[in-house]
């Protein structure tokens, strides 16, 4: 039996929505599905891991391979470059698995320029205030800082109906259930059932 090619999904949100916890909740529980680790030149925060959550760069590293054409996509956030490593991605793929790219709407807009088969999936919380609050727990005292990345948020939700679906993270548990929801729809599609399964649909046909 074949092994047929990986989706390729973006999951695209505002600061403090829960994109980052949900993906990972989705990779524990669907062992097809990976995500693909960003490379960003911002500071590692002290609960972080390079390799795991980031591949932490510098900037002239950043643009040294920048230069080099090693990115599927970046962007510019907040003073900071984050890139997707094109050749994992690709590689990734090509073994069967559902590759995840968490990116906002500047690196969306590449991606669908280069691959018209990417579904795309934005996650909204239900209010700004929860927004709000879910900010104000990571940068305490610090207002100025909240403000601005409740500015970002309010302009990346501009962008919401440019994608394919659309998750209210109003109870992780539901939200959850929604983003397998959409992966389980890709692996059925026709054409990536039928070429992992040529020789039982032929006998079907025979």
């Amino acid at each position: 039996m074949s092994t047929s090619k990986g989706s390729l999904v973006i999951v695209s949100a505002p600061s403090g929505a829960g994109k980052t916890t949900l993906v990972k909740a989705l990779t524990k529980a669907m062992s097809e599905v990976c995500v693909s680790i960003s490379y960003t030149t911002r500071s590692m925060r002290p609960e972080e891991q390079d390799g795991v959550d980031y591949h932490f760069v510098s900037h002239d590293e950043f643009k040294a391979m920048l230069r080099e054409g090693v990115f599927l996509e970046h962007a510019q956030v907040f003073g900071n470059f984050y890139g997707t490593s094109r050749v994992w991605v690709e590689e990734t793929r090509h073994k069967g698995l559902d590759v995840i790219l968490e990116i906002d709407c500047q690196g969306a807009k590449q991606v669908r320029t280069q691959f018209v088969e990417t579904q795309s999936i934005f996650i909204l919380p239900l209010s700004r205030e929860i927004l709000e609050e879910r900010l104000a727990k990571r940068h305490p005292d610090n207002v100025q800082i909240i403000q601005e990345r409740m500015a970002e948020a309010k302009e990346e939700m501009s962008h919401y109906n440019e994608y394919d679906y659309l998750i209210f993270n109003d109870r992780f548990e539901d939200a959850l259930e929604d983003l397998k929801s959409i992966i389980r729809c890709q692996r059925l599609q026709w054409r990536r059932s039928q070429a992992g399964r040529v020789g039982l649909i032929e006998k079907l046909l025979s």
